[in-house]
């Protein structure tokens, strides 16, 4: 018998079989006939399938816009899915379509709907300001070729000068933008409806899955044809392995917690400040909000950013199957391209981190084709700790040029002990060359991703050792 998933689309509920694999999108158009949600790239780039989901916590339902051509059907068991139709008023516009209309932000209106519903879900986030940072964030994720930005940024200085004042003056903001208009009055009752949902009935959670979808930003990508078809187990539907908590000086996140949960959350902060500036390169908010720490590790690409970032931070990965359980350091888990020290019953549940003393630094870099949200020509992460004036305590990390994560062992051992200078960098240099094996591909040739493997070295050490290393001088 099929599982039967129940959720709330728009202001009405729904149940059905159809299977927990298909694509929301696929779902919305094909099934549903909602048509305002538009198929363009189908790798979660143009944003012009965008969508709400809105999750019950406590007595309020949080809501994040995210791809739906990234995101399975199963995963909205006891959600609400909005789309564009479900934030169109009766009588008129909502203020986020009229800003836009204003400014004339809209020609040919493929990618408006999602536009619209990802500036009407930055309104709801409560704590947020309309700020020009916050409508550049949530336009992030979005391609417009007819328009450009500036109308849509000239859009948001609307907002931000029309119901910014009343958002930030109240205790509900749903209650004050279906008070404004920007949203429909059936958004109130949403909470009770959620509550009154009916459970999954999980008749095949016993059968043996043929794939796993956490955020699925990859593997929907790379299989998406196959997985509507298959037996696909939804790990998000298991929230015991989302969140971050700090226990006896270590740092423990739940393999399903998502990039932005990663990038505000007050322990990662204090153990890198700079993670949203980070984050701002590697990936749109709409992304980030599916993207998961435990997805991009286990996917095992040489140019994980992420998987950089945890590399160097030498976490420690918890795989459990069943009732048993062991931890193997990140820096052991990559055996070859894609073969990682997992068993295929194995999950990866926890990504635990040391927390170090205040006196090390960290830093991240990456170079793609263009400079935001893309995949990375080569990525590379350093955290350093100086003794007396020496590298008392260091890692460094390099993506894009091997066919692993690659952890510099030897490039690390060289610098262990010396000094920072101009010296030190330019011998570690070679040795640094001796580690890697970039090959050419689409996002550059060999012989250019080690000019980037000799520029992020100076990189590293300038930004974190300025006083002591000068770029200038490594000309």
């Amino acid at each position: 018998m099929p599982t039967k998933i129940h959720f709330l689309l728009n202001d009405r509920a729904v149940c059905t079989s159809e299977p927990g694999g298909l694509l929301v999108l696929d779902y919305l158009r094909k099934k549903e006939h909602l048509a305002g949600t538009k198929e363009g790239c189908k790798e979660g780039d143009c944003g012009a399938c965008v969508v709400l989901i809105g999750d019950l916590e406590g007595e309020k339902v949080h809501y994040r816009p995210v791809t739906s051509c990234l995101t399975p059907l199963g995963e909205l068991q006891g959600k609400h899915l909005v789309t564009i139709e479900g934030l169109n008023l009766a009588d008129d516009l909502s203020p986020v379509q009229q800003a836009i209309v204003a400014e004339g932000g809209s020609q040919c209106g493929f990618c408006t709907p999602g536009i619209v519903v990802s500036l009407t879900g930055f309104l709801m986030q409560e704590g947020w300001d309309v700020s020009p940072a916050g409508i550049k964030k949530a336009l992030s994720g979005h391609l417009c070729r007819c328009t450009g930005y500036a109308s849509l940024k000239r859009a948001g200085k609307i907002l931000q000068n029309t119901i910014a004042k009343d958002l930030v003056q109240t205790k509900s903001r749903i209650e004050t933008l279906i008070a404004l208009g920007a949203l429909p009055a059936y958004f109130r009752d949403i909470p009770a409806r959620l509550r009154a949902l009916p459970a999954m009935h999980t008749e095949e959670a016993a059968l043996p899955s043929e794939f796993m979808v956490a955020g699925g930003t990859d593997i929907y990508v790379q299989k998406g044809e196959a997985l509507p078809e298959a037996r696909v187990k939804i790990l998000n539907l298991y929230p015991e392995i989302r969140g971050i908590t700090r226990q006896n000086g270590h740092i423990r996140i739940g393999a399903l917690t998502t990039f932005e949960e990663i990038a505000h959350h007050p322990q990662i902060l204090e153990i890198m400040p700079e993670m949203p500036q980070y984050l701002h390169l590697i990936a749109s908010w709409q992304v980030c909000n599916r993207a998961t720490l435990g997805g991009n590790i286990i996917n095992a690409s040489p140019i994980g950013d992420m998987t950089a970032i945890f590399l160097a931070l030498e976490a420690e990965l918890v795989l459990c199957e069943g009732i048993k359980s062991r931890s193997v350091a990140i820096k052991e888990f990559y055996k070859g391209y894609k073969k990682l020290d997992k068993t295929p019953g194995e999950i990866l549940t926890e990504v635990v981190v040391p927390v170090r003393d205040r006196e090390t630094k960290f830093n991240f870099e990456k170079v793609s084709k263009r400079k935001c949200l893309d995949i990375a020509s080569v990525t590379s992460a350093v955290r350093v700790k100086l003794d007396k004036g020496a590298i008392g305590d260091i890692a460094l990390t390099m993506g894009g040029v091997a066919p692993i994560p690659l952890f510099m062992r030897n490039t690390c051992a060289y610098l262990l002990g010396k000094p920072v200078s101009k010296d030190t960098v330019k011998g570690a240099m070679p040795v640094a060359q001796s580690e890697i094996s970039p090959i050419s591909d689409i996002r550059g040739s060999s012989d250019y991703k080690r000019l980037l493997v000799r520029q992020f070295l100076i990189a590293h050490l300038c930004k974190l050792f300025p006083e002591s290393v000068k770029a200038r001088d490594l000309i």
